[in-house]
């Protein structure tokens, strides 16, 4: 099931307080994935307001997340890792509005601040990606799969024990370098990531989410603006995809009811049909052991209490303890 496309508005004039000498201050990673969603923003910006590229200022802020690349997320705090400076910037008006990774992005958000628009969602799926070998199922057994992806790790444990998991921190660059140095024979990207850098070519061997579902918001691009600011939340308007915020309402209602962070394992993805919407969603135990994996139907305007109600219903049957390393 997809989305439907909302026609895009007709470029108007805008009266903004912003302009070339006082541009918006789009804060995000310094990463080239991130820059090419901060770029893809300010287009979408400039066209529905007939603003010229001076109206607008990208201001990079490099993350915890971005500085410690030789542990796992797991062990060193989580999703915010990517989010909290840039939000401390959002908050004392260093920056203006700031571009994320939906996925990132954490159950909660700091107070005084809102995701006042989501960008149209990609595609959802991640891509096997290996030189030698066409997918997991042709993984010889003992292979090396390198992965940063709690989630990513515990699926590939509990369709393939026999496979060796290795950690795999870095952006697409970096992991990519990675795997051609030999450190593993196998990794995983998003092909939303690969198609927004141009690297759609890599992405020859997506994985369809019957058989990895996909991280939370994969896929997708929020931008986050102070609350109060009824000026950006205004402009943000004319370039916000509706029906992707209703598919992340109930994916992020999951993630929030199961307490969600980098230390557990969840896989969920929200269709429309029309204004039908369908949730899968699943954990796993951290070593792959077992899987438990639930899915709702039904308006699309209830997704939040779908997504609420498939999170109780798997708590409830993981029982204490389902995601402790043990």
């Amino acid at each position: 099931m997809q989305s439907e496309a909302r026609a895009p508005r007709p470029a108007a004039r805008s009266s903004s307080r912003f302009g070339a000498h006082a541009p918006l201050r789009i804060g995000t990673r310094g990463s080239p994935l991130a820059l090419a969603q901060a770029h893809e923003t300010r287009a979408r910006l400039m066209r529905a307001h007939g603003l010229p590229e001076s109206a607008f200022e990208i201001v990079v802020i490099k993350t915890t997340g971005d500085r410690v690349l030789d542990r796992p997320l797991s062990e060193i705090g989580g999703k915010g890792l990517f989010t909290k400076e840039i939000e401390e910037a959002l908050l004392d008006g260093r920056i203006d509005i700031a571009v994320h990774s939906m996925k990132d992005m954490p159950a909660q958000q700091p107070e005084g601040l809102v995701i006042a628009c989501h960008l149209e969602r990609e595609d959802v799926r991640d891509a096997f990606i290996s030189s030698r070998h066409a997918g997991i199922a042709a993984l010889p057994p003992g292979a090396r799969v390198g992965t940063s992806s709690l989630r990513r790790r515990a699926q590939l444990r509990h369709f393939r024990p026999d496979l060796e998991v290795v950690e795999f921190r870095g952006n697409v660059q970096t992991r990519l370098r990675k795997l051609a140095e030999g450190v593993a024979e196998a990794t995983f990207l998003a092909v939303a990531g690969l198609r927004r850098l141009g690297m759609a070519d890599l992405a020859a061997h997506p994985i369809a989410p019957e058989v990895m579902l996909p991280a939370v918001a994969q896929g997708a691009i929020g931008i986050e603006q102070r609350a109060a600011d009824d000026e950006v939340r205004a402009l943000l308007a004319a370039i916000d995809h509706a029906p992707t915020g209703l598919r992340l309402a109930a994916e992020r209602a999951l993630m929030a009811g199961l307490d969600g962070s980098c230390r557990t394992p969840i896989g969920a993805l929200a269709e429309l049909d029309g204004d039908r919407l369908r949730l899968r969603a699943e954990i796993l135990r951290p070593d792959g052991s077992e899987r438990l994996a639930t899915e709702r139907e039904g308006p699309a305007s209830d997704g939040a209490a779908m997504g609420a109600d498939a999170a109780a219903e798997l708590r409830g049957r993981a029982g204490p303890g389902f995601f402790d390393w043990g």
